[in-house]
């Protein structure tokens, strides 16, 4: 068994491989059962060098510590195999002379990519490699398709994303990126069990789609025979919960919109939301802070995180920003700009070369001259505040400022990565916003609100002050795991088809 059958070869070649490798199935098959269940993994190899790793080889031989390991080939070098399992990897040491006759035929038909179960005996070689010497060997599953090159490993971008599974099994990093991802979900729900919330389930189906200005995706329900939305946000549901007396509750969920692929976007992504009854949105923003923090420390054992070249510390109080001080300061006004002005923020949206329609309110105006000039500007964690009313359906008035809402978005390396408010509990100002929503809807705005009945129905029954937050789970990991596009930490990323997938 050699290295040789490795590729990033042209497709004749490839072929070629495959069609040896088929015929050794071939071969398998009319000698045994090709594809066995029955061998029992005793060990992992994570464990193996944890609890065996430290001894000396006097020791180890003294121990005479038996294994039953099992995974996939990637790596030989003579009579050394290495074995990755789930949990790392382990080298084999496979004689053929210290096999029988049928053994030494197996081990001479292995590939790589096959998996294999092997038992034998611990040792150190010379250079201190913890081993198995193996005593016997079988074949669990023959793998017809070659792996990457062993140097090069699977470094195509498009391929890696279609063919996730060979990038994992190929790409060390790629597979730590995701177990980050898992331990970071883990460290969420752990936070949020701890302080009292309770985990729920929302529709991912609705009649309405709400809670974002978003397109949705529309299907269509056979039994019930009517059109229905894949949700664009879970934050009516958790409401319609806090009004019916939870007064702590989140979702880890998955959300729906209908709109473009980017470094940032994917149509299907992750969102944690939560709710917190007699809460207001200054207390959101201490939380998330401390959530952020909390997560460094759990998952990289820092309070610092590098992405892309930028330093972001934890410990260091987020800044706290509104819209229109960010606005004056990375714009860099003048005086004479009046933000509450509409003709002056049309001015000065065109001075800064910001698209716009002159229909708009000045609210919206303004939020697109944030969005393209500032956000991006953004570096250190930012709170950004006092969102106007106008691009915020769902938030409280502000008391002393009701063109303004009681809201946030957190900025973290020029993007967004959490929007809070102080939620809206007034059954009639809601309405009267729905209403709003639906007029701008009927304007040709496709990413409008629908208007929810029921959910002011449930307003009606009473809402207790409540804030409510949503945190996207793809950007969050892409932060701490430094990775610089949202198809790095998607294990399925939507992709456009292929000209030969027609």
């Amino acid at each position: 068994m050699t290295d040789k059958d490795q590729t990033n070869q042209a497709p004749e070649d490839e072929n070629k491989l495959i069609a040896q490798r088929r015929e050794k199935l071939h071969q398998i098959r009319q000698r045994r059962e090709a594809f066995p269940n029955d061998f029992d993994r005793t060990d992992l190899s994570e464990n193996i060098h944890r609890d065996y790793g430290h001894q000396d080889a006097q020791e180890l031989q003294a121990a005479a510590r038996r294994v039953s390991v099992a995974g996939r080939i990637i790596r030989t070098r003579g009579p050394f195999v290495v074995l990755q399992d789930g949990y790392g990897q382990m080298q084999l040491y496979m004689n053929n002379k210290t096999f029988d006759e049928v053994q030494a035929a197996e081990l001479k038909a292995l590939d790589l990519g096959d998996i294999v179960g092997a038992e034998g005996e611990l040792f150190k070689t010379q250079k201190g490699e913890l081993t198995v010497r193996v005593s016997g060997f079988r074949l669990l599953t023959k793998a017809l398709r070659p792996l990457p090159d062993k140097h090069k490993g699977l470094s195509d971008t498009e391929t890696r994303y279609r063919q996730r599974y060979v990038d994992l099994i190929a790409n060390d990093a790629s597979r730590q990126i995701f177990a980050t991802r898992s331990k970071i979900v883990k460290c969420i729900r752990d936070y949020f069990h701890d302080r009292g919330f309770m985990e729920v389930e929302t529709p991912m189906m609705q009649v309405i789609p709400g809670g974002a200005t978003a397109r949705p995706f529309i299907t269509h329900h056979n039994a019930l025979d009517q059109d229905m939305y894949l949700r664009v946000a879970p934050e009516l549901f958790l409401k319609r919960l806090t009004v019916g007396g939870y007064e702590k509750v989140f979702e880890l969920n998955r959300n729906f919109r209908n709109e473009g692929l980017s470094t940032r976007h994917n149509p299907e992504f992750t969102m944690l939301e939560f709710y917190w009854a007699y809460a207001r949105y200054d207390d959101l923003m201490d939380l998330t802070e401390d959530l952020f923090r909390s997560i460094a420390h759990e998952v990289l054992g820092s309070s610092s995180v590098n992405y892309q070249g930028m330093e972001f510390d934890f410990a260091v109080p987020f800044a706290r920003l509104t819209v229109k001080e960010a606005v004056s300061t990375y714009c860099q006004l003048n005086d004479s700009v009046d933000l509450d002005d509409v003709k002056s923020l049309m001015g000065e949206a065109r001075r800064l070369g910001v698209s716009f329609d002159e229909s708009w309110p000045k609210g919206k105006i303004l939020m697109e001259i944030f969005e393209q000039q500032v956000e991006e500007l953004l570096e250190q964690p930012t709170f950004i505040t006092e969102y106007p009313i106008e691009v915020s359906p769902l938030a409280r008035r502000n008391e002393s400022n009701p063109e303004v809402t009681d809201r946030f978005e957190l900025i973290i390396g020029g993007r967004e990565l959490a929007n809070g408010f102080s939620e809206l509990n007034d059954p009639e100002d809601q309405a009267a916003r729905f209403h709003a929503q639906v007029a701008q809807k009927d304007a040709g705005d496709q990413e409008a609100m629908h208007f929810d009945e029921d959910y002011i129905n449930a307003l009606e029954y009473g809402m207790p002050p409540t804030a409510g937050e949503g945190i996207g789970i793809d950007r969050l990991v892409m932060l701490f795991t430094n990775s610089a596009s949202i198809k790095d930490v998607l294990l399925f990323p939507h992709m456009r088809p292929r000209q030969d997938e027609y």
